[in-house]
């Protein structure tokens, strides 16, 4: 059920009061966010161990476990801080968090290092920071924000303010995040397009912002084909490209050449009879490793590509655990994050204020859009590029984020006012919140409110 009851401390010390009592909202733990949370941790904990050894390293087998093993505990640590914290003060504090998230981004360009060909991350303390990973929550949460504030009164559709303001910051999060990859720049818009459109925003609205996407992105593609760069390699790069039979040339050709070059590579026709090659090592030892683990897997730590396939521990993770486990647990998974999605969306029906139902369903996209992203390049559906698998894929920092979104969706799970709640609760609710911000849910389900008007009048 979604809400849980409780008698008040006099009904529990006498029970002749039972039937005079009123019963008070409490808040809710979600089970079915908690429960495909718990799932994803230990299968991150079980196909890290396998994935991982190529870092291996003195001899200590169990050290790259332990380090995403710190980084999980240390998200739940977050996490649970978070679903303790009212959603109200969440929201109130995003546009602090998207601010440090614009500044982190911009950081990265001056003081950065760089991490496949691009400036991507910032070392604190030992730690490699990819302020990416922060920006994509902070796109989810900033379009959030925007949207709650900017509804049409009475009115399913959002101000023509606010769909600027959209349009706008959704700019400015591609435009930072395009300079490092287009991996995450595609991620950004979809989450940011998908929270316009549930958000209640006119379907002729949507379609011009649609419009001037398509041709920003045209543009800037076309742009970032013509740059040119400088390309100083090191001993060790120059040596990779010795064994790569590749020229400095293509390197300086722009990073949106070798865009272009994997999108053409990955409809090549025929790949499938091509003859092993380095320059597509990837795809292929991916394909080689989910044939090989066929319906049911060769089993726990039995993979035979964890030690070839580039990147296994991240990027390519997926394909490790169909290989280990087989494609019915793949499949498994996949119900998983797709469950994320459902239930949030779920709970969306069901909150009475658009605030909450914009948090949750904007950190169930970041969490789905990014494991969609990820099996796609894994099983050959997208072209070859770098997505990590959320909770499961090594990397601390992606941990962090997927940890925190979680945390956003249970506090507003645990803490939002529901439909099928007393009016009392509703009026309360309401009115603790931002005057500008207590628009009613155009995701609200009709059904649900209809059957608990009598009841709750």
């Amino acid at each position: 059920m979604d809400e849980t009851l409780s008698l008040s401390q006099e009904s529990v010390e006498n029970p002749a009061a039972d039937a005079a009592a009123v019963p008070a909202r409490k808040v809710r733990t979600d089970h079915h966010l908690w429960g495909t949370y718990i799932l994803l941790v230990i299968v991150a904990v079980i196909e890290l161990f396998s994935a991982s050894i190529q870092e291996v390293s003195d001899g200590s087998i169990f050290r790259p476990v332990l380090r995403h093993g710190m980084f999980l505990a240390s998200g739940l640590v977050f996490m649970l801080i978070l679903q303790m914290i009212h959603y109200r003060k969440i929201f109130n504090a995003i546009p602090y968090f998207v601010a440090l998230c614009l500044i982190a981004m911009l950081a990265v360009r001056v003081v950065g290092t760089e991490v496949n060909g691009a400036m991507r991350a910032i070392t604190i303390g030992g730690i490699q920071f990819l302020p990416s990973e922060f920006m994509k929550l902070g796109a989810a949460l900033g379009m959030a924000w925007i949207l709650a504030k900017n509804r049409v009164k009475d009115r399913r559709d959002i101000t023509t303010r606010g769909t600027v303001m959209c349009v706008g910051f959704m700019g400015i999060c591609a435009l930072l995040l395009f300079s490092q990859g287009l991996s995450n720049t595609i991620v950004v818009v979809a989450i940011s397009l998908s929270m316009m459109l549930i958000g209640g925003m006119s379907m002729k609205k949507f379609m011009l912002v649609l419009a001037v996407c398509a041709v920003a992105g045209v543009i800037a593609i076309g742009l970032k084909t013509a740059i040119k760069h400088d390309v100083k390699l090191t001993p060790q790069q120059e040596r990779v490209l010795e064994l790569n039979k590749e020229t400095i040339e293509g390197r300086a050709d722009g990073r949106g050449n070798v865009w272009r070059e994997r999108f053409l590579h990955h409809f090549r026709p025929n790949k499938e009879l091509e003859p092993f090659s380095v320059k597509h090592q990837q795809e292929q030892l991916s394909y080689i490793a989910q044939a090989h683990g066929g319906l049911w897997g060769v089993g726990i730590g039995q993979s035979r590509e964890n030690a070839r396939l580039p990147l296994a521990f991240s990027d390519y993770i997926f394909a490790i655990i169909i290989e280990e486990l087989g494609l019915f647990v793949g499949l498994i998974i996949l119900t998983c994050y797709m469950w994320i999605l459902g239930r949030s969306a779920k709970l969306t029906t069901r909150f009475k204020q658009t605030m909450p139902g914009m948090l949750v369903m904007g950190c169930a996209f970041v969490i789905v859009f990014q494991a969609l992203y990820h099996m796609a390049i894994v099983s050959g559906v997208f072209p070859v590029s770098g997505q990590p698998l959320p909770l499961i894929s090594k990397g601390g920092i992606s941990v962090w984020a997927t940890s925190l979104a979680f945390g956003v969706m249970l506090s507003a799970a645990r803490h939002a006012v529901r439909i099928t709640d007393t009016k009392a609760d509703q009026r309360k609710e309401t009115e603790s919140l931002p005057e500008d911000a207590r628009a009613e849910n155009p995701m609200l389900s009709s059904s649900v409110q209809n059957e608990n008007t009598s009841s709750n009048d």
